[in-house]
């Protein structure tokens, strides 16, 4: 997937909104903007010096001069003491946009709702997808064989492709305090586990001789480029695993090593937008099914509405919020509402004839694929949110939006 700069509309008059969720730099797969960091800066604008006390940390005094690069102060939601450009280390989610603020100061901004110019963008460019939809030929080549364009895509991608999540243990705790010594014993699933982003960071942290690691993802060629790695090698078996499974099978058949009812944690770091809409309801049967009584499920994905979404050129469009990369790979763009439905298991609530009526399960996945009743329910949402960003491109003065859905969940 080729990172391409998108040109929006110079948007003014923004809304703020705190969601309660942080945020983190990992935008998913190659969909992150490449943009310049801005340096320290002193009280007049100036790039800072690097004559730090030893300990890293900024005097009161110093913190309280911080400026952004226009001389105007730092405001962040726990008061300028706890500025996070120059507080060591940055914890995201703290740089809000006020009025007052310049907002080519720093090339990105949290929990920056969309004015109603940007949304109107919004519509008209996806008007202009729905225009020029996917061809019938193409939508049955892309929906019949989803993992053979995985496969190329990682075989492409397996040298420059893995991005460490440090934010992980920062928006899930659980997955911090499970690899700490003495931690119980921990069973812990990625669905999706691509080049291994999420299950060697969470590897090279634990501290547990208790704590075990799965991952699992649908193409052959991502465990490949997981197993291959020294981490793996190093902790195979005692403490990581890998394995090919497909999280929308409809058989119920569990990864290999995987039992009804024994794992602790199931990580879904941007998978579920890859499955079509009539996969949803096996995707979440299977996830509760392998959860313990009291299991969570940590959840994060593309937001309709996304950057990624409002970019998409012609002949991408596959249905409502559903599309088709340049690479052959699938992306779902979802709504809060939405997943809380799909996950609490209010199929009542979804309109799947909307994808038969645009050709999105008409002809495209076999009738065995299609929605079946979830005699076991939905999971329990315990929290969950919108992260939004704006991320700014300050030599060309372009603003971009960016959205994720991040949600938790319990078996109960």
């Amino acid at each position: 997937m080729s990172a391409e700069t998108v040109e929006l509309p110079n948007l003014t008059g923004l809304q703020i909104k705190d969601h309660g969720l942080g945020t983190r730099t990992d935008h998913g797969a190659s969909l992150e903007p490449k943009i310049e960091t801005a340096p320290p800066t002193t009280t007049n604008g100036s790039e800072a010096t690097t004559s730090e006390p030893t300990n890293g940390a900024l005097s009161p005094a110093e913190l309280l001069k911080s400026t952004t690069p226009s001389g105007k102060p730092f405001r962040s939601r726990h008061g300028p003491e706890a500025d996070p450009k120059t507080t060591p280390p940055f914890v995201f989610g703290q740089r809000l946009l006020s009025a007052e603020d310049d907002v080519f100061d720093y090339n990105a901004w949290d929990h920056v709702e969309t004015d109603d110019v940007y949304k109107e963008y919004m519509r008209e460019q996806i008007e202009k997808q729905k225009e020029k939809p996917v061809s019938e030929f193409d939508r049955k080549r892309f929906n019949a064989n989803p993992g053979k364009f995985w496969n190329t895509f990682y075989t492409n991608n397996s040298n420059n492709f893995f991005k460490d999540r440090k934010w992980l243990g920062q928006e899930f705790p659980i997955l911090k305090t499970s690899t700490l010594p003495g931690a119980a014993p921990t069973r812990v699933l990625e669905i999706g586990a691509g080049a291994g982003n999420t299950l060697f960071p969470i590897l090279s942290q634990n501290q547990s001789e208790n704590f075990h690691i799965t991952g699992v993802d649908f193409s052959a060629k991502s465990i490949e480029v997981i197993q291959s790695q020294e981490d793996y090698i190093k902790n195979h078996p005692a403490h990581i695993s890998a394995s090919v499974w497909d999280l929308g099978r409809e058989d119920g058949q569990l990864p290999e090593g995987v039992e009804p009812n024994s794992i602790d944690i199931v990580i879904m770091i941007f998978v579920f937008s890859a499955l079509a809409p009539w996969q949803w309801r096996n995707a979440v049967r299977n996830v509760k099914k392998m959860l313990k009584v009291g299991g969570t499920l940590c959840f994060r994905d593309y937001g309709r509405g996304d950057l990624a979404q409002v970019r998409m050129k012609g002949s991408r469009w596959l249905g409502e919020n559903f599309y088709v990369r340049g690479d052959g790979t699938r992306v779902y763009f979802f709504e809060e509402d939405e997943l809380k439905d799909i996950f609490e298991g209010r199929w009542e609530k979804l309109n799947f004839e909307t994808w038969e009526a645009t050709g999105g399960a008409e002809g495209a996945a076999p009738e065995s694929e299609q929605p079946k009743p979830d005699e076991e329910g939905g999971l329990q949402v315990t929290n969950i949110g919108a992260d939004r960003r704006m991320l700014v491109n300050r030599k060309r003065q372009l603003k971009m939006y960016r959205c994720w859905m991040q949600m938790t969940c319990i078996k109960t």
